[in-house]
């Protein structure tokens, strides 16, 4: 395909995405490869939904900045497949004590940062301590069991103060992450990692571009090049596509699957995710204080509609998605029953009330609308109130200023929200909180998963929020592109093996 030229430019920026959009940790071949060889020179343009609001990722929230950076610049010791396996990367090997307490590393020799300086033990030791002692730091709290981290020779060695099933999980994310010590790189506008892809140039409000490194420990990345568009619009997206200015359209919309497909030079691609389009509700005042109301919105809703009308993706009743541990189907909690709602409505003496929903203008309004419908048979009036993101931010997220909130939470392993009452959940249960802490602190996985099921279905009963749908990985690409991932698309998107097929 022609290389882009003015599509992102022409298209609206949405902030920089907390808990939304686009690619994935991983790499699986498209199912629509026209087969021949990797061009080694190709640029190849990926449209992305957000842009981060700026590249500092041990501070700024947003899955943009995992989808941009995380496998493809900055590496941990050891990453996640798109199956959720946790594969040595920086380390050639681990091991874990019996008791769980201590886990040791061997770093890999001969890995350089992109500016040529070498990957040391030190290194690894400076970056995790760092970002266990600065609260500030995203993720810091993922390392609060670590009571030390030491270097000897190539290993490196994390002693426990109790055992911690989530660590190796938590080091595939931002909390592993490994900086080189005393850089003085600029991480707000640039990035020095030891990835596939060096981040060369960052057009604020248009695009980034990765480019190959040369110089990689591993496999070299296939593409010379990919630009990573910004472009919230779905239909801007779709016409740059089709003007052969874009390769692959992530975030992309199943309902357009005709349009997309329509010359031949793209296929849609779905896959699994642990998206989790998660209606909040505000349970510290107001109507929603009382668990009848909360039922009551939960089984006016018709979860099949909306997965019809977003054209793919599945049901969901419970806050744990089908791809992580713990899942457990909870339809029972609050099945569709419009009948029932009215009911609880009268007994909580809460006929014919008005709420609010804010939610992030991006998203459209399908979701939104299909609320408005749903909840007015009940007798609620449901006004709607679409923001900019950074006012959801501001309102939802910091100060938890509102009635019920939408957005799509795609993060893999989150249950700990739950568990954290000063999350903007508001929801406050010591009996969860304990579950999930005995979770983590199981060395056993199958234990660990029992205990979240069972936190995860008092969460459910307790009618703490709706879980509208678990979203599909929708991405269109193009017939001539190979090794895009098409699993968990929307949280980490490695590049790695992305590449154009040569005629």
């Amino acid at each position: 395909m022609l290389r882009r030229t003015t599509v992102a430019a022409a298209a609206l920026l949405a902030a920089g995405a907390l808990l939304l959009s686009a690619c994935t940790g991983g790499t699986s071949p498209s199912p629509t490869s026209s087969g021949g060889s990797a061009d080694p020179d190709a640029s190849i343009a990926v449209r992305l939904v957000a842009e981060p609001g700026n590249l500092d990722i041990r501070e700024t929230a947003g899955a943009a900045l995992d989808q941009i950076l995380i496998d493809n610049v900055y590496q941990g010791l050891v990453s996640r497949t798109p199956d959720q396996e946790i594969v040595d990367t920086l380390a050639s090997s681990h091991d874990v004590s019996a008791d769980g307490l201590t886990y040791t590393f061997t770093l890999r020799e001969g890995v350089t940062f992109h500016n040529g300086e070498e990957l040391t033990p030190a290194d690894v030791v400076w970056s995790l301590q760092q970002v266990k002692d600065n609260a500030s730091y995203r993720d810091s709290a993922r390392l609060e069991r670590v009571s030390s981290i030491a270097a000897n020779g190539q290993d490196i060695v994390l002693t426990l103060s109790e055992p911690d099933s989530t660590l190796l999980w938590n080091l595939t994310g931002r909390a592993g992450l490994v900086f080189k010590e005393g850089d003085t790189t600029d991480r707000k506008t640039a990035a020095n990692g030891t990835g596939p892809y060096a981040l060369a140039d960052w057009k604020q409000g248009d695009s980034i571009t990765l480019k190959r490194n040369d110089a990689y420990w591993g496999d070299k990345a296939k593409a010379a090049e990919v630009v990573l568009d910004f472009i919230p619009d779905t239909q801007a997206a779709l016409s740059g596509a089709l003007a052969g200015e874009l390769d692959v359209l992530t975030g992309f919309d199943a309902n357009l699957k005709d349009q997309v497909e329509a010359n031949g030079d793209f296929a849609l691609v779905l896959g699994k995710s642990t998206d989790k389009g998660v209606l909040a509700m505000n349970s510290t005042k107001g109507p929603l204080a009382d668990k009848r109301v909360r039922q009551a919105i939960r089984q006016a809703i018709d979860k099949e509609s909306i997965v019809a009308a977003l054209g793919a993706g599945q049901t969901q009743y419970g806050p744990i998605p089908e791809l992580d541990p713990g899942y457990e189907d909870l339809e029972s909690t609050a099945p569709f029953d419009p009948a029932a709602a009215k009911k609880l409505l009268a007994e909580a003496g809460a006929e014919d009330i008005t709420l609010n929903l804010t939610i992030p203008a991006f998203y459209g309004s399908t979701v939104s609308q299909i609320l408005v419908s749903n909840l007015h048979d009940v007798g609620i009036t449901l006004k709607v109130d679409n923001v900019e993101f950074p006012t959801w931010i501001s309102d939802v997220y910091t100060n938890k200023d509102y009635e019920l909130s939408f957005v799509l939470h795609t993060e893999a392993r989150d249950f700990e929200n739950w568990a954290n009452p000063d999350y903007y959940f508001t929801y406050d249960n010591p009996k969860v909180q304990d579950l999930y802490a005995q979770s983590t602190r199981a060395t056993d996985p199958d234990t660990s998963a029992d205990l979240l099921k069972q936190a995860a279905k008092i969460v459910a009963e307790d009618q703490a929020a709706d879980w509208l749908y678990n979203g599909a990985s929708v991405v269109a690409v193009g017939t001539d592109i190979t090794g895009f991932p098409s699993v968990n698309v929307n949280e980490r998107l490695n590049l790695a093996e992305l590449a154009t097929s040569q005629s």
